[in-house]
């Protein structure tokens, strides 16, 4: 097995080259490049395992490659890196599809640890398509069906497209059905591991997943979390 490729889209060379040094030394293989339309240009053509993405960018910003990786489905995890501490910035982000956030200035270890549990993750997923017990269809309702081998949603019939993480989330609240789990909880047992950053990246999770699929799917235990009925 290959190195695992992380592609730094970030335009303070000071920054994206500590990144590039500390992830080397992690063993990641590294691409890096300071402007958005030549990130998207070099992630169509080497599609890297993960994606460190700065905010604000000299010819575009995050968000625009996000939207892209959205609309052109990368299906690559993204972490996204911003200056901004307002939290609409960050909410906006993880609307957009981004996995994670960091917020500059950041200790170099705590960007590892992310990225190490966005691969922990994806290591989960790949083991469990190597075992039978994975490949059972769950059924919400009448009319959306969750493939857990597949990793894939149908609604009436039609296949529906989630963020990895909206899977996630659904598939973890979907086999665990009545049972009420507070934001902190959620994100420790999706997102896999302590998370820094605020909350409110689960509401927003559970505000897509209820668009996508139905409004009643997940219920607001008022002052507690979340459950699926």
């Amino acid at each position: 097995m290959g190195k695992q490729k992380i592609f730094i889209v970030e335009d303070e060379a000071p920054i994206a080259e500590l990144l590039a040094y500390n992830l080397e030394k992690e063993g990641y293989a590294v691409v890096s490049t300071g402007k958005g339309e030549e990130a998207a240009e070099l992630i169509r053509a080497n599609r890297p395992d993960l994606i460190l993405l700065d905010l604000m960018l000299p010819d575009m910003s995050g968000f625009d490659i996000c939207r892209i990786a959205s609309t052109e489905n990368w299906n690559i995890p993204i972490i996204m890196l911003t200056a901004k501490s307002d939290i609409v910035d960050k909410l906006l982000g993880m609307e957009l599809g981004a996995d994670d956030y960091v917020t500059k200035p950041f200790d170099i270890r705590e960007v590892i640890v992310r990225i190490k549990a966005v691969f922990r993750r994806i290591e989960q997923v790949m083991g469990q398509l190597d075992h039978p017990e994975g490949e059972g269809m769950i059924r919400i309702y009448d009319s959306i069906e969750i493939g857990k081998r597949q990793r894939e949603v149908k609604k009436e019939g039609e296949k529906v497209v989630l963020k990895n993480r909206e899977f996630d989330l659904l598939m973890f609240l979907a086999e665990h059905r009545g049972m009420v789990f507070t934001r902190s909880q959620l994100l420790d047992k999706v997102w896999g591991y302590e998370f820094a950053g605020d909350t409110r990246t689960v509401d927003i999770h559970v505000q897509r997943l209820r668009k996508k699929l139905d409004a009643a799917i997940i219920d607001t235990v008022f002052g507690v979390g979340y459950r699926m009925p």
